[in-house]
């Protein structure tokens, strides 16, 4: 019995890993570079379904729809969505090509936050936020993803946007399918780091 329970913990660690390694790829080529596999993105950054699968599969042995709707389910930060019927498949935001993603103007929250390492907070603090290569800046409107997002750049440092000033002031905001807010820039008078 523990050998047959310690075989089916293997299956899922391997699953997880292909699952992991797909997500990658799939945010390479949805948010950055589909030409890497021959992907057509529409204007809105849409691929099709059959088309990835086929291109991917490629590349990375054969990856069956329901093993991308997998990837899709199991992102926690749902970076990628379908369309209705599951025909077209996007990043839900990141990209650094340019896409018409489609969102509206939203007023944001009195205050975000912004995650990121430690070793950016002199420029940060003199320069603010920018988008850099990507079409905003993402802010989180919870403070452990905001922790969360800096680890994955260093050591974690969390900035507090004002974003009821930044609103009154003219800046506008967005907010993604997966609940990312979005912004072109925050300036540092925005900003006030965070102490722990």
């Amino acid at each position: 019995m523990d050998r047959l329970v310690s075989s089916h913990n293997i299956l899922i660690k391997m699953n997880e890993k292909r699952i992991t390694k797909i997500s990658k790829f799939m945010s390479l080529v949805l948010r950055h570079a589909p030409e890497k596999i021959g992907l057509q993105l529409d204007e809105a950054g849409w691929a099709k379904v059959d088309d990835l699968l086929r291109k991917m599969s490629k590349r990375h042995g054969e990856i069956s729809f329901e093993m991308l709707q997998e990837v899709v389910a199991q992102n926690n930060k749902k970076r990628f969505a379908f369309n209705e019927d599951q025909s077209k498949i996007r990043a839900s935001q990141g990209h650094s090509i340019q896409i018409d993603h489609g969102y509206k103007p939203i007023s944001p929250p009195n205050v975000l936050y912004h995650g990121t390492a430690s070793k950016n907070e002199e420029s940060i603090l003199k320069s603010g936020l920018s988008k850099r290569q990507r079409h905003h800046v993402h802010l989180s409107e919870n403070l452990d993803t905001a922790i969360s997002v800096g680890k994955r750049h260093g050591k974690p440092i969390v900035f507090e946007v004002d974003c009821k000033e930044m609103n009154a002031k003219g800046f506008v905001f967005y907010k993604s399918e997966n609940d990312v807010w979005l912004t072109e820039n925050v300036p540092s008078v925005f900003l006030a780091k965070m102490q722990k």
